[in-house]
């Protein structure tokens, strides 16, 4: 997000506190004769919240929640919520979310309460006020969804005088609910439909309108959110200018103040070289001839990912067609069709063994083009990085140890440092060093997407088709579709029929965004989709359990303990 030259002395001069939990402990405060006086103040105001939800425990990991769904494997940071089998109430992810999204929400009530009263012109009053209303929103929407009912505080709670006495009960679902909702309405009366280019990235009428038709579809009040989706899309009272990217590629690769009119609410990271503010993804997307990557892969690509990209003709993708037997045949059939030799230096192919690599390469190349822009498959190349960050040409080879080496980052083979043989992220993840823009992994220069127009039109099909408006749901559908070059779908199979495919198409086209773990637990599959993590062969990488309880998130034990009015979800 824009707002970038602020970032360090907003959170500074903000003075709204550096702890991320209830236990709020204020900094040294500032007297109402220093601080909230001046037009100044209140932008400043206004970016201390941006900082809380850019938190890497905020919002700023979006894209590791799809490590809990299935198009994403992974180790961290979300492993007990993943797998299932050691998830408990002490979760360090599960803690750490409770505490910092009521970080944002008390910063919010912070500036709702203070800004009222300051002697600045009326204008920024209520667009300040909007903001705070729809970043506290965002925050209470997500531990909705986490957890279902909970505290509710408003701006009437004082954090500085009340922090050590915070023990309201847990609020209803449907009145948190209520709360979200009323406060985008009163972001959509207050918020501007753009801001100038210097306050790039601030909240926007058109953000809180499609947030708040979130807020509707999962609650399955599709009219509702097909008037907040299409007021937008549509343009009905306002021009909001936001179009489909026309690259699919570049619309994840927008860095050094590059911008998408698809972007509808987006942290729009900057400078991955010098200081500057950037998300994390590539620490978990990276593989590690990523710019020196310590421990890459700790989030992949399922192999479920990848097989639900269809056929370029738009027919499902069916190894069997190519390699007989491959489905049913287990890992040594697979290794025999697709596994090479290399030199123990790591720095050619030796020896094709029986793996026809060019047959290999089509299974993937011959697909929906959004298979291979999201992920590096095998033997395609990425452009990395040596020892020294100059770039580097790597290749990913399945390479047969047994028959030769093994594949080194540091020489022309991407290696996997968990041991799998998964694939690769290839969305998000910077080639090269970005012509020397880029010089530190663990600061991914790109903007990325809170809310995108794609997600929207995706959303919006979605409520088409739960009205039974299923022509105006495929048209929907074939605009993300159009993009890419792959065919129309049609009606076929009724209201059930179309619903499979716009489920499909949002794990397609979202991969790699975070949306898809939600999505699951909305429509009610979860369950079905947790399956045992396996690799490329077939082999078995890690086992993953579902209990009913996992529908909501257990009411983390601290809380528990420092709020006594706090009652546990069902089962933990």
């Amino acid at each position: 997000m824009k707002l970038r030259h602020l970032f360090i002395p907003a959170a500074a001069m903000l003075m709204l506190g550096s702890c991320e939990s209830l236990d709020y402990t204020p900094a040294d405060q500032m007297s109402g004769t220093t601080f909230w006086q001046t037009e100044n103040h209140a932008r400043q105001a206004a970016i201390g919240l941006y900082a809380a939800m850019k938190a890497p425990w905020c919002f700023g990991m979006e894209f590791t929640f799809d490590m809990c769904s299935d198009i994403a494997d992974g180790t961290s940071p979300w492993s007990d919520i993943s797998r299932g089998n050691t998830w408990a109430s002490n979760s360090s992810g599960v803690q750490n979310h409770w505490q910092y999204l009521y970080e944002l929400v008390h910063r919010s009530n912070t500036v709702i309460r203070n800004v009222a009263g300051m002697p600045i012109s009326q204008e920024t009053i209520d667009r300040v006020t909007g903001e705070a209303k729809f970043l506290r929103a965002m925050a209470y929407f997500r531990m909705l969804n986490c957890w279902g009912a909970v505290p509710y505080y408003d701006e009437t709670c004082d954090i500085n005088e009340e922090f050590a006495t915070l023990d309201a009960p847990r609020t209803p679902a449907d009145e948190i609910r209520r709360h979200v909702i009323d406060d985008l309405t009163e972001a959509i009366e207050k918020l501007p439909v753009k801001w100038d280019d210097a306050d790039l990235g601030r909240a926007t009428r058109g953000a809180a309108y499609t947030l708040r038709g979130k807020v509707y579809l999962f609650d399955k009040q599709w009219d509702k959110a097909i008037a907040d989706f299409e007021e937008i899309i549509c343009n009905r009272n306002a021009d909001y200018g936001y179009a489909l990217h026309p690259d699919y590629n570049e619309l994840f690769r927008l860095y050094n103040g590059k911008h998408s009119p698809e972007m509808i609410f987006s942290i729009q990271s900057i400078d991955g070289n010098t200081a500057g503010y950037a998300l994390d993804i590539v620490s978990y997307f990276g593989n590690k001839s990523t710019m020196r990557l310590i421990a890459g892969n700790r989030i992949v690509p399922s192999t479920r990912l990848v097989d639900m990209y269809e056929n370029l003709d738009g027919t499902p993708f069916d190894w069997d067609t190519l390699f007989p037997g491959f489905n049913e045949g287990g890992a040594d059939v697979r290794r025999r069709y697709m596994s090479v030799a290399i030199d123990h230096g790591s720095t050619r192919i030796t020896d094709l063994l029986d793996c026809d690599t060019t047959l290999v390469m089509d299974a993937y190349r011959n697909r929906d083009p959004r298979l291979n822009l999201n992920v590096i498959t095998p033997y395609s190349h990425y452009l990395g990085t040596d020892a020294g960050s100059s770039p580097m040409d790597k290749q990913f080879v399945l390479a047969d140890a047994s028959k030769g080496g093994a594949p080194m980052e540091a020489m022309a083979f991407i290696r996997n440092s968990e041991g799998w043989n998964s694939y690769f992220w290839r969305k998000w993840i910077p080639t090269g060093n970005l012509d020397g823009y880029w010089g530190e992994y663990n600061r991914t220069p790109y903007e990325f997407p809170i809310i995108r127009l794609g997600d929207v039109i995706l959303m919006l099909a979605e409520a088409y088709n739960e009205t039974g408006q299923l022509d105006k749901a495929v048209a929907e559908v074939n605009k993300i579709r159009s993009r890419v070059n792959m065919p129309d779908i049609d009606s076929a199979g009724g209201k059930e029929g179309v619903a499979a495919r716009i489920r499909d198409e949002r794990a397609r086209e979202l991969a790699g965004e975070g949306q898809r773990y939600w999505d699951l637990r909305r429509w009610g599959l979860l369950q079905e989709s947790v399956k045992d993590a396996t690799d490329i062969f077939g082999d078995l990488m890690y086992t993953r359990s579902y209990q009913s309880r996992h529908e909501l998130w257990p009411i983390p034990l601290v809380e528990l303990d420092r709020n006594p009015n706090l009652t546990q979800n069902t089962g933990w």
